[in-house]
């Protein structure tokens, strides 16, 4: 053929299939591109800042709470070790402040976080106002103490750890309650377990404790509360948000349990408001006085 036809066919029939192509592309008949998300996720920022002690497991509990929601379908994670999304304030370049987001995550996050105080003041009210949740990981009790509305919120602040890391004697107070469900009655788990102070069961439903009558208080001067009530796990509200701690995760190796794993699945699908369970405070059992 010669070069004039051919260019001359190119100049007819290539706008043609153009358009035919465009149109076979927004063909409503036809399925959407498979990247397309075809379910609402949430969405959690996951923080593991430290200005203080950095725990080995911080990288092994981000990566966790990321496989979770990947693997369930229900959130995908944004982890970050800065705290810059932490704010309401529009960010440029793509970034994501909280009102992307329906739960924060702190992962064993110690000393004072680089937070100004507009940005202080966004996250409580995205707990408190906004109605959305807040998971604590283990040293999120080990951060923020000059910031007292953050104690208020989590329930407390890090008051030592007695024992160290050891095999704890476990008590599950509520085994209706998404998150501990799964536990026995009793139980041990090999974890560094937090004492708090500011502290009060009186404020928060205490999930898991230590079973006082198993622990040796012998020459231990790092253990500071006389009344040796040593919660491990708890939930609460805080205004119109869910908020849930748990002590447990300072081991590497505890985000291979799936004990672990699954606490703070449900923790997390808890203040997502996905599932129900109590915030009423109850007294220590009784035999634990």
């Amino acid at each position: 053929m010669p070069p004039s036809r051919i260019a001359l066919f190119l100049f007819l029939f290539l706008p043609i299939l153009a358009t035919a192509q465009n149109q076979s592309a927004v063909d409503p008949s036809l399925p959407a591109p498979p990247h397309e998300k075809q379910i609402h996720l949430k969405h959690i920022l996951v923080i593991g800042q430290t200005k203080g002690w950095e725990h080995d497991s911080i990288s092994d509990g981000m990566v966790a709470i990321y496989e979770m929601g990947r693997d369930s379908g229900l959130w995908d994670a944004m982890l970050r070790t800065d705290v810059a999304s932490i704010t309401k304030k529009k960010l440029d370049k793509n970034a994501k402040n909280l009102d992307y987001f329906d739960a924060i995550v702190f992962v064993s996050t110690t000393g004072e976080l680089d937070l100004d105080d507009s940005q202080k003041a966004d996250m409580m009210s995205f707990i408190k106002d906004d109605g959305k949740g807040f998971v604590g990981v283990h040293a999120a009790l080990d951060t923020n103490y000059k910031w007292p509305e953050y104690g208020e919120m989590i329930g407390g602040w890090f008051d030592q750890h007695p024992w160290s890391t050891f095999n704890a004697p476990i008590v599950n107070e509520d085994p209706t309650f998404p998150a501990v469900r799964h536990f026995p009655k009793a139980f041990l788990k090999y974890d560094e377990i937090y004492q708090p102070k500011e502290w009060s069961r009186e404020k928060v439903n205490v999930l898991l404790s230590l079973d006082p009558a198993k622990l040796n208080y012998a020459n231990n001067p790092r253990v500071h509360r006389t009344d040796h009530d040593f919660a491990v796990a708890w939930d609460k509200i805080y205004g119109k948000g869910r908020v849930f701690y748990s002590t447990l995760g300072h081991t590497e190796e505890a985000w291979d349990d799936p004990d672990i794993r699954k606490m703070y699945f449900e923790a997390i699908k808890w203040v997502l408001g996905m599932t129900e369970g109590s915030t009423a405070t109850h007294p220590r059992p009784a035999d634990q006085h």
